[in-house]
């Protein structure tokens, strides 16, 4: 998948840019306040990019018994 439209997607959930870091973008979903990190190539491989995507995305998946950094209690 291409960063670009990772990105859009992640904007489509209201995902906001937290901040710049030294090789990713770290995007923060205000909803669920999970923050993912993104990678900076120009491709990302299509398995991560869907992961990327489950975890910003709104839905009760993304925070299940899985793990995963910065969900909300």
């Amino acid at each position: 998948m291409k960063r670009v439209d990772l990105i859009r997607t992640s904007e489509s959930f209201r995902c906001k840019l937290v901040r710049h870091g030294a090789k990713h973008d770290w995007y923060r979903n205000p909803v669920t306040g999970v923050a993912q990190p993104v990678p900076r190539h120009r491709e990302i491989k299509e398995r991560l990019a869907k992961r990327i995507v489950r975890m910003l995305s709104n839905t009760d998946e993304a925070s299940g018994s899985r793990g995963g950094s910065g969900g909300v209690p």
